[in-house]
């Protein structure tokens, strides 16, 4: 036991990964000592993330063991073989049994130690079968001692249940330092790797991979990729941008509003909160007597990234619009602004580092809260708005 006023504090020793992406969603790369938990569904990309930080680990020096509960030596090996010289020594223990850990930690001088995954392990003095809720609640707790007293920076791999959560107990997201979520569709090539807990960095920061043959490649400009299929023609597209941390992403907004076959009219938003598409239907055909109502009504956010930051109300209801007046819209201006519950147009919060993304991808317009139209931006054109109804009049 020490005195609180003996403990030397400073700032946190980190260690980079080297993926730029995967430094940048942790705050700078991993901090020595703590225990990560990353997860995300199954066959996403997580272990082949994990091996090649793993792999640029070993290619610094440290002592790097990756045990992996879910393929043999030889499959870990084919994959390292894709992601990194062959030279660098990574020591692979393929083995469900986490009882000799600490005996090869001391034999081999461990640093850095990836889990993989923490549903396929298990200690044989807990007696329960591996992925049991005692034996992940055991081993996370054994984890973490051996972190903090050893030094060790420690990453579990976990998967996602069809409910959204890392399987096993909700408490394992407490027991760790950081948890970070690998997601993604299975038909898109892109991966978003987020924090949604990091004691150590922000959980507002995001990174983007694409898939490929040779493994997870980093994404510079996400906004390229995003709107990289976006159709120039035809109605019911908006563009607008939204803030990840540091970083502004611009994203299509697509909607569709078509007559229905049903007693009851269809909402669905895929990456947007379908509470929102509601209040915002319900604006439409109060304060715009847009005879809505009846209609089904669709959003879709293009690319597969979630939003739920008020700043991209004015895109949607002008997505909503465009479909269900057949009218075509600006392809070369940009839409920000809040909607209110009487159709006003609200301000945005860094709508500045907004604009600047956009004027780098080549738009020359933006639609914006009139409150805000005096801010310059080079090459850009801003047009102010107070209500939604004059949104509709200047925006076709």
């Amino acid at each position: 036991m020490r005195m609180a006023d003996a403990i030397v504090t400073g700032s946190e020793k980190r260690q980079l990964s080297y993926i730029e992406e995967f430094d940048r969603v942790l705050g700078g790369g991993f901090v020595t000592g703590s225990l990560v938990l990353i997860g995300g569904d199954p066959g996403i990309g997580k272990s082949t993330l994990m091996l090649h930080a793993a792999l640029n680990q070993a290619g610094t020096g440290q002592g790097v063991l990756y045990w992996s509960g879910e393929e043999s030596v030889h499959q870990v090996q084919l994959r390292a073989r894709r992601l990194a010289p062959p030279q660098r020594e990574l020591w692979v223990v393929a083995e469900s049994c986490l009882d000799n850990l600490e005996l090869l930690l001391a034999e081999h001088d461990i640093d850095f130690l990836v889990i993989d995954s923490i549903q396929s392990i298990y200690r044989s003095e807990h007696g329960s079968s591996p992925g049991s809720l005692q034996q992940v609640r055991e081993i996370t707790a054994y984890l973490m001692r051996l972190a903090k007293t050893r030094g060790l920076t420690v990453i579990i791999i976990g998967h996602v249940t069809k409910e959204g959560n890392i399987a096993g107990p909700k408490m394992l997201e407490h027991m760790v330092d950081a948890v970070l979520y690998f997601e993604g569709e299975r038909q898109h090539s892109y991966r978003i790797l987020r924090a949604v807990k990091n004691r150590f960095g922000s959980t507002n920061e995001i990174g983007v991979f694409t898939m490929t043959d040779e493994g997870l490649q980093e994404v510079p400009n996400p906004s390229e990729l995003f709107l990289a299929e976006r159709s120039q023609q035809g109605s019911g597209s908006t563009v607008t941008a939204l803030v990840e941390g540091s970083r502004p992403l611009l994203v299509e907004i697509q909607a569709l509003v078509t007559q229905t076959t049903f007693q009851n009219p269809r909402r669905l938003a895929n990456g947007f909160d379908p509470n929102r598409l509601a209040m915002l239907l319900a604006v439409l055909e109060k304060r715009l007597g847009l005879p809505i109502g009846l209609s089904d009504a669709y959003v879709n956010v293009a690319g597969g990234i979630r939003i739920s930051e008020p700043a991209v109300d004015l895109a949607v209801a002008l997505a909503l619009w465009s479909s269900f007046r057949e009218k075509g819209l600006d392809h070369q201006a940009l839409v920000l602004g809040e909607v209110g519950l009487t159709g006003e147009v609200r301000g945005v919060q860094h709508l500045e580092r907004r604009l600047r993304e956009g004027a780098k991808l080549g738009f020359t317009r933006a639609m914006v809260p009139m409150r805000q139209e005096a801010l310059a931006i080079p090459g850009m054109q801003l047009i102010g708005v107070r209500h939604l109804a004059e949104a509709t009049q200047r925006y076709g």
